[in-house]
């Protein structure tokens, strides 16, 4: 075989190739032209045969069939893709393209800023990853409480790396913030400290990752009925103004006398306990605390509190969340109700 009845033999396969387009579908056409068996690859096993002077044309011209049939195979895929009789109206209203929102833990955190920002809080946010002595030593945490445990506490270091600061470690509170506040600004403090936490915790009621916001308020001649007014004020705010909640005494290393607050959600209510669901902690600052913080406790007193984001979201009536994990589960079906 010579060049020229090289040529001639791939003109035949084309003009049979015309042919069976009109007869054959696109896939029986691309194994007939183009598979292993096709007589156009046998072809191509040919090439070696021709003299050397004709190989080299010999294999553009085979490129050139095969460029021509892929894209007759190619409009003929695309043809058979367009619906039958399709009519386009320029006239009928476009399809609404999806808009997303903010996720429901990013819409609490606006508006509970909002609310303490009309109370004259200014906001603050410090590292997640944080020293064990602002989240502990500086909180008059004892070196044996259960909280530094690394069952209860995300370790970042096995050992303490700073003779001051000892390890570094995932903040398990917000409360962290409150030292690193009064190092940072003298009295009066009136802020509000809204970040990230991590707790070696997971159930219904719990996240190991989840937020928090924190009240510090430090000025002179500050008293436990300025907390509960500013505790009634928010909870009425936010969650409604016939809200039923408690106050009922606790111990936090950080405050004395503390408190823990209830939110009443009805005993139906799964995520609650004996109808109550507890949904921050709060109390008087410690004299030791605020030494820690360069402030005289002599001088100075204050209040602090501090609650998760999503059980206060949670506490609000109507959205009778029984399990606490499905808000970073991803669920869109769950996600777009809000």
């Amino acid at each position: 075989m010579n060049l020229e009845e090289f040529k001639q033999k791939l003109s035949n396969i084309f003009s049979t190739f015309k042919k069976d387009k009109e007869v054959l579908s696109v896939d029986e056409l691309k194994i007939k032209y183009l598979g292993r068996k096709s007589e156009f690859v046998s072809m191509l096993r040919l090439i070696g045969t021709l003299p050397i002077s004709e190989r080299k044309e010999a294999g553009k011209i085979a490129n050139e069939f095969k460029n021509k049939i892929e894209k007759l195979l190619e409009k003929l895929e695309s043809e058979n893709n367009q619906p039958k009789n399709y009519n386009l109206d320029v006239t009928l209203p476009g399809k609404k393209v999806p808009v997303g929102h903010m996720h429901i833990t990013t819409q609490t955190i606006r508006e509970v800023a909002d609310i303490f920002k009309k109370l004259g809080f200014y906001q603050v946010r410090y590292p997640e990853v944080e020293w064990d002595y602002y989240a502990f030593t500086a909180l008059n945490f004892p070196e044996d409480h259960p909280a530094r445990d690394e069952w209860e506490t995300f370790f970042i270091d096995s050992k303490p790396i700073n003779s001051k600061y000892g390890a570094r470690i995932l903040t398990p509170h917000t409360s962290s913030g409150q030292v690193r506040e009064m190092e940072k600004r003298k009295p009066p403090i009136r802020m509000i400290n809204i970040s990230r936490v991590y707790r070696r915790q997971m159930s219904v009621r719990h996240l190991m990752n989840f937020y928090q916001f924190e009240g510090l308020v430090i000025d002179k001649n500050i008293n436990i009925g300025h907390l509960k007014g500013i505790l009634d004020f928010f909870v009425k705010k936010f969650i409604g103004p016939d809200t039923k909640y408690r106050i009922r005494p606790y111990h936090f290393p950080f405050t004395e006398p503390s408190f823990e607050v209830d939110v009443w959600l009805g005993k139906e209510n799964k995520m609650a306990k004996d109808g109550w669901l507890e949904i921050g902690g709060a109390g008087m600052v410690h004299p030791n605390v605020l030494r820690a913080g360069g402030i005289d406790p002599n001088e100075y007193s204050g209040y602090a509190f501090g609650w998760g984001i999503e059980r206060n979201k949670l506490s609000i009536g109507g959205i009778n969340l029984e399990d606490i994990r499905i808000l970073y589960q991803t669920d869109i079906r769950f996600l777009e109700q809000f």
